[in-house]
């Protein structure tokens, strides 16, 4: 008769080894490549997060909506509260992730009537741009994410 073989003690090992290889392979990596960090500033904003996360939550209560509308070369935004009343003296900004620059730009928003706010864009700002839109008043703060399409 013949004896049975035991593969377990050659799978232990199996598992083992390929775990020495995976750490060694992911300490090569750390090593080799360095922090691959896509925002510079990630720190400040982790530690912001907190009064940030206020911020939204107070521009909800205040049930604050934006409208956007392309007029010509000219971005206008409606800023209402929940009873449909312009949002007056808020400080805007526009932030924009051009093709050539590594960070956005922020420009800032002029109020021209109550509760609009407009940015001209100059004629190289053309194609499709993602934008950040923010609106901050009496301690709230409203964040909305745009594509532009021009």
């Amino acid at each position: 008769m013949a004896a049975k073989k035991n593969f377990y003690p050659i799978l232990i090992l199996l598992l083992i080894g390929s775990f020495l290889c995976f750490s060694v392979w992911s300490a090569m990596r750390a090593a080799n490549m360095g922090p691959q960090v896509t925002d510079a500033d990630y720190y400040s904003k982790g530690l912001r997060y907190s009064s940030t996360m206020i911020e939204k939550r107070a521009a909800m209560v205040l049930g604050w909506k934006v409208t956007t509308q392309l007029v010509g070369r000219t971005l206008e935004f409606h800023l209402d509260d929940k009873d449909g009343h312009p949002v007056r003296s808020a400080k805007g900004g526009l932030f924009l992730y051009l093709r050539d620059k590594a960070a956005s730009i922020r420009f800032p928003l002029q109020e021209i009537a109550a509760g609009v706010y407009q940015l001209n864009l100059t004629p190289s700002m053309t194609g499709e741009m993602n934008a950040r839109l923010e609106f901050e008043h009496d301690g709230a703060r409203l964040n909305r994410q745009l594509l532009l399409s021009l």
